[in-house]
């Protein structure tokens, strides 16, 4: 997730934080919905309202309909570009 996600963000971004999630307790506290989870401003992007939090690995569908343990690049951009600006 992190490789894809640095080869969408800007040059001038500064690096992304990456959290270690190790129990139920900070996955429901961060909206951990499996590894590895994207967070934007937040919010998971890429979970359904019936999304549990979870310490587990997770599953992602590409395009084409194949499982994945990954969004695509072209997803995580697509997620960037939705994704509401943080307030300042």
């Amino acid at each position: 997730m992190l490789e894809r996600l640095e080869q969408v963000l800007p040059d001038d971004t500064g690096p992304a934080e990456v959290l270690v999630i190790t129990n139920e307790a900070e996955a429901a506290r961060y909206g951990m919905h499996g590894s590895p989870t994207l967070l934007i401003n937040g919010t998971d992007p890429f979970a359904t309202p019936d999304t549990a939090v979870s310490v587990s690995c997770r599953i992602y569908r590409a395009a084409d309909g194949r499982t994945t343990g990954a969004p695509s690049v072209e997803q995580v951009a697509d997620a960037l570009t939705r994704a509401p600006q943080a307030e300042h």
